[in-house]
């Protein structure tokens, strides 16, 4: 997949003059950066191939969204973000979100197979996963019900003043939910201190954008509510942390809402479910030899004196934490079941 860097909406004639986003650049990463990088992106790789595994082994029932090839976004817009001061919002393809966020591997796993060890109690599973300790706020199995969620989210860190940024993920398909317009309204509106991350995959379901969407330069999308877009090469993980950095200092300076596009492409089909037969093989070993955001970091890492020898051990302890992981949540046992009865309501009405 041909790389594009990143542009602004900006020079649209149409466009009234005011106050843009400077262009962002690439970060500037050091060595221990970019090997925290790699380690994290690796991590989330050789975690969901297990999950993929267990799911064939039919240990994780229900759906389950994969984000191979998609790990430079969420590590790299992640990584300019504060635990527990920035809140995290996504949608169903949520597992490489939350280990970006630092949560604990066997957790989530024993959340995949249903344990009472997961983070969720084993009652959400892929979909529904939660954590307020890290302001991680779901996983959510409607197509775009996350976008309104995140601006409420966005909505409270302005009214209790805690200078929290709420970043908001949702993919190219839910870009054309009516809800998320609604959002995008309110937030300009508000000024509310978030920051609209589309994760364009390019074939939402099965359908590439192109077909779904009249305007698919999607970075666009805020323009008729005055929220400026930034459109991102997602397969880079510094070019996602240099816009993370943009598009932070505008929203932490109160100047509202912003909107990333971020370029990406998934490797598997849209769920484990999904043979994938609207793209050729050829079309996904083309972007995976071109763009693949761990190899990107490598050949990074390779400039600066590390060789593959001593990336080694990086992937044997990534692939031990991953297995203990799956241990776990192969061993933890079921939630009882007068369990289904907790937590249903917040409190007494």
């Amino acid at each position: 997949m041909a790389k594009s860097p990143a542009r602004t909406a900006q020079s649209d004639p149409q466009i009234p003059n005011r106050e843009r986003p400077a262009e962002p650049q690439r970060y500037e990463a050091s060595k221990e950066e970019l090997l925290d990088f790699y380690k994290q992106m690796l991590l989330i790789r050789r975690f969901e191939e297990k999950a993929g595994q267990l799911y064939g082994l039919g240990l994780i029932g229900g759906f389950c969204h994969l984000y191979i090839g998609q790990e430079a976004v969420a590590v790299g817009l992640q990584s300019a973000l504060e635990v527990g001061k920035d809140s995290v919002i996504t949608g169903y393809r949520d597992h490489g979100h939350m280990l970006a966020y630092g949560i604990d591997p066997k957790v989530i796993m024993a959340e995949l197979t249903g344990r009472a060890a997961g983070i969720s109690k084993g009652k959400g599973g892929s979909m529904h996963m939660f954590s307020t300790e890290h302001r991680f706020y779901g996983g959510h199995g409607i197509v775009g019900a996350q976008v309104s969620l995140g601006a409420g989210l966005a909505f409270k860190h302005k009214y209790a003043g805690d200078g929290g940024v709420c970043m908001a993920y949702f993919g190219d398909g839910a870009a054309n939910q009516g809800q998320v317009y609604e959002a995008f309204n309110m937030a300009e509106l508000w000024k509310l201190p978030i920051i609209f991350v589309i994760e364009n995959n390019q074939y939402a379901m099965g359908t590439s954008v192109n077909r779904a969407s009249s305007e698919d330069q999607l970075y666009k999308r805020g323009e008729s509510f005055r929220i400026p877009g930034i459109q991102v090469d997602g397969m880079d993980v510094l070019a996602c942390r240099g816009a993370a950095e943009e598009a932070l200092a505008w929203v932490r300076a109160g100047k509202g809402p912003i909107i990333l596009e971020m370029k990406t492409y998934r490797y598997r089909g849209h769920s484990m479910s999904d043979p994938a037969k609207y793209r050729s093989r050829d079309e996904v070993q083309s972007v995976r030899d071109k763009s693949d955001p761990i190899e990107a970091v490598k050949r990074e890492l390779e400039k600066l004196g590390v060789t593959e020898a001593d990336l080694k051990p990086l992937e044997q302890e990534i692939r031990k934490v991953v297995g203990e992981a799956a241990d776990f949540a192969e061993n933890a046992p079921e939630p009882e079941a007068p369990e289904l009865y907790t937590e249903v309501l917040v409190e007494t009405y």
